[in-house]
């Protein structure tokens, strides 16, 4: 109910008319908030090129995307690429078939693969990097590996002609897109899959591609260790005498019924060393190599030592041999004038 103002009780007119202006209800007037806050106001930057400017150009390609052959956020580019550094990068590979390992025989192998390197003594001059954590036994998919091993062995980056790229602010620069997903690289597997390109007689293409026939795995090792290789070989591939099984003793763990049913399903087929692909038999040769790279250092100097010893002594014998022959010549010319020299002396007494 409206609130009313008390009026006294008097007479007349004024007092009626005042009693009615009281009867009426009370309004209240409010202020906008805008009248009561004062509004804020910022200054506005003046921009000096047009929204369009701002605009990245058409044909722009990111440097951190070039332009691919294949799309590479496919998983089978990124094992292309993963190969194709795996055979740049690694010096010793080792190459085995197997037959339907599970996942606890692998992980039997290599916890026994793990414990052998472990206990290899390095020697007086080590390894320059970390073996344990370096070396890797994996299974491959060998058709991307074969195509990794083309691309490795025929594509040449040197040779791709740079092209015309539009820069982020519109400026035309040269560059060459020559890595292993490029377009050069693709049209080099290409030209070897059909015939196109000869296969030159110094890549070992030829020689491994045909090792990798069937399901294959790779034990990789980041340098050439014949001490490690040999540890290996003691374990993944034993052959006595120069290749003997670990013993109980040393190493019990070996014998385990898992590991032994993993083991039977590997077979050693072969091995690229520094580029070369060797057999079974080149394998177990480098493994076998006593003492390391430093024995096989050694025995080369020695062969050159000895060589240039049999040199020198032959030269030396054939000066003798010439100064022996003319000595003895002197000596006999000397002694055949003594006697005549006599006579004729004698005669003219």
């Amino acid at each position: 109910m409206p609130l009313r103002l008390r009026c006294p009780a008097t007479r007349g007119l004024g007092c009626s008319s005042q009693r009615h202006m009281a009867a009426l209800p009370l309004r209240t007037t409010y202020s906008p908030i805008s009248q009561i806050i004062p509004s804020r106001s910022y200054a506005a930057v003046a921009s000096s090129s047009p929204v369009s400017d701002l605009r990245l150009p058409a044909n722009y390609v990111p440097p951190t995307k070039p332009p691919t052959a294949r799309s590479p956020d496919v998983r089978k580019s990124q094992l292309l690429r993963s190969y194709t550094s795996l055979l740049r990068s690694t010096p010793l590979m080792l190459i085995f078939q197997h037959n339907n390992l599970t996942a606890v025989e692998w992980a039997a192998i290599r916890r026994e693969l793990r414990f052998a390197l472990a206990s290899v003594d390095p020697g007086p001059n080590p390894p320059p990097v970390d073996f344990l954590s370096k070396v890797q036994l994996q299974v491959i998919r060998t058709r991307i590996f074969d195509v990794a091993l083309k691309i490795v062995e025929f594509h040449d980056p040197k040779s791709v002609q740079p092209t015309t790229a539009v820069t982020a602010s519109g400026k035309q620069v040269k560059v060459t897109y020559n890595h292993d997903l490029s377009e050069s690289a693709y049209e080099a597997v290409q030209k070897v899959s059909k015939g196109e390109m000869p296969v030159p007689e110094t890549s070992q293409y030829p020689d491994l591609a045909p090792l990798l026939v069937g399901p294959v795995a790779l034990l990789t090792i980041p340098a050439v260790s014949p001490a490690h290789l040999a540890a290996a070989l003691k374990v993944l591939s034993p052959s006595p005498p120069a290749f003997p099984a670990p013993t109980r003793k040393k190493q019990p763990s070996w014998y385990d019924p898992i590991a032994q049913a993993g083991l039977q399903k590997l077979l050693l087929i072969g091995g690229r060393i520094e580029g070369k692909v060797f057999d079974l038999e080149g394998v177990k040769w480098v493994g076998g190599i006593e003492a390391g790279l430093d024995g096989l250092r050694a025995q080369l100097v020695h062969m050159l030592q000895s060589a240039g010893l049999g040199l020198t002594s032959a030269l030396e014998g054939a000066g003798k041999s010439l100064w022996l022959t003319m000595e003895s010549r002197r000596v006999d010319m000397e002694e055949g004038g003594k006697p005549a020299a006599a006579e004729g002396e004698e005669k003219k007494e």
